[in-house]
């Protein structure tokens, strides 16, 4: 790191000078690295301008997200979840972040039953009473990203499948409540896995969360399958998805061969995933996008 003195513009171009910045939070840092735990990179630490831009997108994908609750039903088809997606967003003045993101062909992501994530919206697929999906919306604001998903319950689903969803969700806010600054994402990780443990599920090893705001997928890298205290430590400014995904039965997936992207449930029993993008602020968090 660039050694700046206190008199200096901050390196986070904040426009505020460095010692009432982030003088004391690199010393807190140096701290941490000096006790061998893996820090976050000043590349991933947003400022406040940047964190607004960021707000201003999330308020899109929520607003989306809004909207496909209010129209999702049986009979639609995933094509037309994209469609409402594309239009929703674009009117807002957004775009959206999956359309051609390296290849992939869609506004946004319909994952159905034993579909882990990454389901490709189509015309040749409807949703039928009993289904469960998850939508995964992301956009692009001004250049700055937001993402988070929701499942959705279709007509009459099982008590086992609400169950599943239900717990998900539980994870994710028992997840959350981990979140502070100088923690650490294991932390996040333990309260996931514990959580979907005692309710005999498993947890998916190979996908995890991301961060995000500059780019669509940023540092860290955010597993769920790590333990308490471990990973990296959770820095004010910090912004990254908290987003598990949480099968029935094995945790073993496999990727479809023909499109390259969508990833099933090995033993073909359902998952469900919700996702939330969380900011680490000095005292807790502030959930952006949900």
């Amino acid at each position: 790191m660039k050694k700046l003195t206190k008199d200096q513009p901050c390196w986070c171009k904040s426009g505020k000078l460095y010692g009432e910045c982030h003088m004391d939070f690199d010393k807190k840092i140096e701290m941490y690295r000096r006790k061998f735990h893996k820090v976050p990179p000043r590349e991933i630490i947003k400022n406040e301008a940047q964190l607004q831009g960021m707000r201003e997108s999330s308020k899109i994908n929520i607003a989306v997200l809004d909207y496909v609750a209010e129209h999702i039903c049986a009979g639609m088809t995933t094509e037309e979840i994209d469609q409402m997606v594309y239009q929703k967003t674009t009117a807002m003045g957004g775009i959206p972040a999956p359309l051609n993101y390296e290849g992939f062909p869609k506004s946004v992501c319909t994952s159905i039953n034993e579909q882990v994530c990454h389901g490709i919206p189509s015309n040749n697929v409807q949703l039928i009473d009993g289904d469960i999906v998850n939508v995964d919306c992301s956009t692009i604001y001004n250049g700055y990203f937001s993402d988070s998903s929701r499942m959705f319950c279709i007509g009459n689903v099982s008590e086992e499948n609400q169950k599943l969803v239900r717990v998900a969700k539980e994870c994710v806010e028992l997840g959350l409540q981990q979140v502070k600054p100088w923690g650490h994402l294991g932390d996040v990780a333990q309260a996931i896995q514990d959580h979907a443990k005692e309710n005999g599920y498993s947890v998916v090893r190979q996908v995890g969360g991301h961060g995000i705001g500059l780019e669509f997928h940023e540092a860290p890298y955010v597993s769920y399958v790590i333990k308490k205290g471990t990973g990296m430590v959770m820095a004010p400014g910090m912004v990254f998805t908290i987003e598990p995904m949480i099968n029935m039965g094995t945790s073993e997936i496999y990727i479809d061969e023909q499109n390259g992207w969508t990833i099933y449930t090995d033993d073909e029993k359902p998952s469900a995933q919700w996702e939330i993008m969380v900011l680490v602020t000095n005292d807790g968090y502030e959930v952006m996008s949900w």
